[in-house]
């Protein structure tokens, strides 16, 4: 039975990175010890776990259920021999977050490199993405997000002020088309929109009046997942985008994008660490919570 908890945790690894030889590099051991385990985990279970080619390894169905079941567990165990490890050292260790591309004020250069600064022994692992997804069943310590999207099971520290969506474009856009009056009016207008991922639908742009929410489903000229990409476009005159205020600032405020429908652009919750709620806390993970507490009494 032990021999297949060690099994489990090595199958896990490879799982994760998709890859025999990422998973022997983390674990320091040759990729054919790696090979040979998964096959002898597969020989008891009776089942395949995991299909290889010369290019690739991903997993059978019998495998991505194995996975699902097994990664929360091996998380918290990860964690909390960790803590234990650690209660007496400071903090050390890969820290691996998944943030969010739009978490402007957690992505600046300073505030990480304070962190890191300040804790030299551990190794921040940052994901930058926008699909939603289990931290804990994909091997992340924390993520930060919106607070709307964040599971209610999550314990949540916010890491942001309030946020607020805006609707912009370039002055040279608006020389050739009147500003929209209201959101409704935006479907008759050139619209730079944003996709989180190929198979799902573009974003609806959200308003409110009247204490009311409400989206507009505009029909995009052009889509993309990039928001840099979505900046230039409307700096370029391609048309009306949406996103958080914060990531147009700096263009606002030099007059090269222009806000229109502010009154429908109300604030809302910013942006939040979020992590499980484990009875022990990795130094690493706690080190980063003080360092963000600590930083919201400069502001």
């Amino acid at each position: 039975m032990e021999m297949e908890f060690d099994a489990i945790a090595v199958f896990a690894l490879v799982a994760e990175e998709q890859s025999f030889r990422a998973a022997a590099d983390r674990l320091g051991v040759t990729r054919s010890a790696v090979s040979q385990t998964i096959r002898r985990l597969e020989e008891r279970l009776g089942i395949a776990l995991v299909q290889r080619t010369t290019r690739s390894v991903s997993l059978t169905e019998a495998g991505a259920r194995l996975y699902d079941e097994a990664a929360p567990a091996l998380a918290e165990m990860r964690a909390a021999l960790e803590a234990t490890r650690d209660l007496r050292g400071s903090p050390r260790g890969q820290l691996r977050l998944a943030v969010s591309s739009i978490a402007e004020s957690f992505l600046s250069g300073p505030l990480l490199a304070a962190f890191a600064a300040a804790h030299p022994n551990v190794q921040l692992d940052i994901m930058v993405t926008d699909e939603e997804f289990d931290i804990v069943a994909e091997g992340y310590d924390a993520g930060v997000r919106l607070g709307e999207v964040i599971e209610e099971d999550m314990i949540a520290i916010p890491v942001s002020g309030d946020q607020r969506q805006l609707a912009v474009c370039s002055p040279a856009y608006l020389d050739r088309h009147p500003a929209p009056a209201h959101p409704r009016e935006l479907t008759a207008h050139r619209c730079i929109g944003w996709r989180p991922a190929p198979r799902l639908a573009p974003y609806s742009w959200e308003f409110a009046a009247d204490g009311k929410e409400f989206s507009v489903a505009v029909a995009p000229e052009i889509t993309t997942n990039d928001m840099a990409l979505m900046i230039k476009l409307a700096l370029a005159g391609s048309g009306i985008t949406c996103g958080l205020e914060e990531s147009f600032r700096p263009f606002l405020d030099r007059g090269q994008l222009v806000p229109v429908l502010e009154a429908f652009c109300p604030p809302f919750a910013g942006f939040y660490l979020y992590y499980p709620n484990r009875r022990n806390m990795a130094p690493k993970l706690r080190a980063l919570i003080d360092h963000l507490q600590r930083r919201s009494t400069w502001s």
